[in-house]
């Protein structure tokens, strides 16, 4: 190698090269010419030079003796050659050839080049998993408790909170996949599907009851008992009540596990009767010419005149 006497030349790098760039230089060209790795007949003594260059380099001392004299220490002191050189002894940090050595044999049985056994593969959690199952519409408003079996054929008590909606989800920590490398299992996320009721019909946490009326309940007024989800309440429809009125019974809803509270709404529908008596027809006929017509005040909507017999 041409730069037996000058440690610029045997790493490559200028004068005015940084410690991080000779540092570079070095572990690039220690890997290249390692005995165990260079085929090269003279890859020891590339090596050796290597060293000897880094030694003088990586000291501060040692580098700035080397640019003032060329050569490092007095001529003819012992550990350096004839006419200035800069052989001897070299001290080489060991961390250095640790972090060249992991890199050249990585993978390998020290330096005979047998394959190392496999490293252990790094803990990592196992998957979730997903499940749906269907509740009653009593259950979701109230809170229960349902017996699930999971995919591995265990079964698991859950407990659903009062109030969930449908579409909720809930999650069995622990339940899901088996990790590996010894990471934690997933989890089995469940998604719960909410039945419907025979009279309630649900808005986030108020419930909507539907109580039909007569005509004359409606024109009248009249009292009705409606069920709640436990119990019943008593309501009081009031005289000239229209279709689609909501009576308001405030923390009669659903009440969830967080102590929020929704009400019931009653909503009236009036309905008309379809098979009357001649009598009760002409009855009504004769109400209906004494009342206002409810159209006078309505937009785009009019009354068409009845037609004289003719």
């Amino acid at each position: 190698m041409a730069a037996d006497h000058d440690p610029y030349e045997t790493l490559g790098v200028t004068r005015s090269a940084s410690d991080d760039e000779i540092r570079a230089a070095y572990r690039k060209l220690a890997r290249t010419y390692h005995p165990d790795v260079c085929t090269e007949t003279d890859a020891d003594k590339k090596f050796a030079a290597v060293q000897a260059a880094y030694e003088i380099l990586s000291d501060k001392n040692k580098r700035a003796a080397f640019d003032q004299f060329g050569r490092v220490g007095a001529p003819g002191r012992p550990g350096h050659g004839p006419g200035g050189g800069w052989g001897g002894a070299q001290q080489v940090d060991p961390a250095d050839f640790e972090d060249i050595f992991e890199q050249m044999f990585r993978g390998q049985d020290g330096f005979g080049g047998q394959p190392r056994a496999a490293a252990r593969p790094a803990p990592h959690r196992g998957v979730d998993v997903t499940k749906t199952i269907s509740v009653t519409f009593q259950t979701a408003a109230l809170g229960g408790t349902e017996h699930v079996t999971l995919d591995d054929g265990s079964k698991v008590d859950l407990h659903i909170p009062a109030g969930i909606e449908d579409g909720g989800k809930m999650r069995l920590r622990g339940r899901g996949g088996s990790g590996g490398g010894g990471g934690s299992m997933g989890d089995v996320i469940v998604t719960v599907k909410v039945g419907g009721h025979p009279s309630f019909t649900r808005q986030g946490l108020d419930l909507l009851v539907t109580v039909p009326i007569t005509i004359a309940e409606a024109a009248n007024g009249t009292s009705v008992r409606v069920s709640l989800l436990k119990g019943s309440v008593d309501l009081t429809i009031p005289p000239g009540s229209s279709s689609g009125a909501r009576l308001r019974v405030r923390g009669q809803g659903i009440a969830s596990e967080q102590d929020a509270k929704g009400d019931l709404y009653a909503v009236i529908q009036i309905v008309a009767p379809s098979d009357l008596s001649e009598q009760a027809v002409a009855e009504l006929e004769a109400i209906g010419n004494t009342l206002p017509d409810p159209r006078l005040d309505t937009p785009g909507v009019e009354s068409i005149p009845a037609q004289a017999d003719s």
